[in-house]
């Protein structure tokens, strides 16, 4: 039995989690950086612990500085959340020599996840179709420019140690390809510390379709569906729903089938156990595996909206042992569910907009949960990601779960700042997104100012 739960994470993550962990009977114990300590997650802890100054690196990274936290207020558990250290496999195994439970997969899992060019491998020899590229990070600009003339332009050169978006660049032919490629190195050099770069097929315009999984310690693993995440800027997401609008009222029910199963396939490949997610692109009728996290996804509520599953409750009895009760069968849908990143940011410049929440004034009403990171008078600093809260809303189908949303955003009251609530309302006014035509290039053709 776990007793007392550390959350090393901020925001409206470390909220959620404490909501949770209150709910089971756990004390919690909240870590803060001091550009944070007046964020209402600080307060709604039974304890809190400052971990340094506002820098991730001082802060939210500094696993010595987290460990210490844990046992000084004598916590037998440490949940990571989202980014920072959820995915690190030093931490997670840090943890364990510790004495303290990970919320996660284990350490060994994480490792086989951690090279993406690696993990395509293993997953490919599970039987899982990725997407056509290079068998292994490759040494130079030369050697892409063979796997490029065999699988074909346009190419993506990726980062292996790379996630969200970064160390990823595109070219179109062989004379951008040598740029693209020194592009791609010298970012992943710098955010992650290696250069190691590998190239895949470049799709100009396919779904982003991602299957939530879920496995305990005692072999048992099922998949939760599905969800939609092909609204995105840069390769972040900004838009998530579920079900996807590909596979409503039964359509396309094979490549449903074969694309969850793959899911399976791909987490027993890496041992994993906990809650996790498989993401795959979809283009020309078929699906590509592009990789697997090894955590909580932030669209993770409207899995929870349409299945009935609480997530991060499960997260916390598979990381105490208890085997999961949930059968494959007994995973259905009910309704759907949209979520809106609410960014500090320029809606058409797309640029952070730090500053106080002199008004924050969320909507409420049927079918509306916020998870929210901030209150009404906390200021948003440039230190950390712009996201300031989740606007998630259900509906009995995906018309009304629209209109609910329409609603809800234009009641949606921020000053002290800008935000994108009117990207978001151009998005849910959009034919195209109306009618479920989406791709990861929407915002490229679709609801411009």
């Amino acid at each position: 039995m776990l007793r007392k739960l550390l959350v090393a994470n901020r925001g409206e993550i470390a909220r959620r989690i404490l909501a949770v962990a209150r709910q089971r009977g756990l004390s919690t114990v909240a870590v803060y950086s001091e550009a944070d300590a007046e964020l209402p997650f600080v307060r709604e802890a039974d304890e809190a612990v400052k971990l340094g100054p506002a820098p991730a690196k001082d802060s939210y990274l500094n696993v010595a500085a987290i460990l210490d936290a844990a046992r000084r207020t004598g916590a037998d558990a440490v949940h990571p959340g989202y980014g920072f250290v959820s995915e690190n496999a030093e931490f997670a195994r840090a943890c364990k020599e510790a004495g303290l439970t990970f919320v996660g997969p284990p350490p060994e899992s994480l490792l086989r996840m951690k090279d993406k060019s690696q993990a395509r491998r293993l997953v490919q020899a599970a039987g899982v179709p990725v997407v056509p590229g290079s068998e292994g990070v490759l040494p130079d600009a030369q050697a892409a420019l063979a796997v490029a003339e065999r699988i074909g332009y346009p190419v993506l050169c990726k980062a292996a140690g790379g996630g969200g978006g970064i160390g990823m660049a595109v070219a179109r032919d062989a004379a951008e390809l040598e740029k693209a490629f020194r592009q791609a190195s010298d970012r992943a050099k710098a955010a992650f510390g290696r250069e190691g770069v590998y190239l895949e097929r470049y799709f100009p315009a396919p779904r982003h379709i991602e299957v939530q999984v879920l496995g305990d310690h005692h072999g048992h693993l099922i998949h939760c569906l599905e969800r939609e995440c092909s609204i995105q800027r840069r390769h972040q997401k900004v838009v998530e729903e579920a079900p996807s609008p590909l596979f409503l009222e039964g359509r396309n029910a094979d490549l449903h089938r074969r694309m969850t199963d793959a899911a399976l396939k791909a987490a027993r490949a890496f041992g994993y156990a906990n809650a996790g997610t498989v993401e795959f692109l979809v283009a020309d009728g078929e699906f590509y595996f592009i990789e697997m996290n090894a955590r909580l996804q932030v669209e993770h509520p409207v899995t929870e909206l349409t299945t009935g599953l609480d997530l991060i409750g499960w997260q916390l009895r598979i990381a105490a042992g208890e085997p999961l009760t949930v059968r494959q069968e007994d995973v259905r849908r009910t309704g759907a569910a949209l979520e809106f990143r609410i960014y500090a940011e320029d809606p058409v410049r797309y640029l952070p907009s730090p500053g106080p929440l002199t008004v924050f004034e969320p909507p409420t009403g049927e079918g509306i949960r916020l998870d929210a990171g901030y209150a009404q008078g906390n200021v948003v600093t440039p230190n950390y990601d712009p996201m300031i809260a989740k606007l998630i809303v259900s509906g009995a189908d995906r018309a009304q779960a629209i209109r609910r949303a329409e609603d809800a955003l234009s009641r949606f009251r921020v000053e002290g700042i800008r935000t994108n609530i009117p990207l978001h309302l151009r998005i849910v006014r959009d034919p195209a997104f109306q009618a479920g035509t989406l791709d990861t290039r929407f915002l490229e053709h679709h609801a411009r100012p």
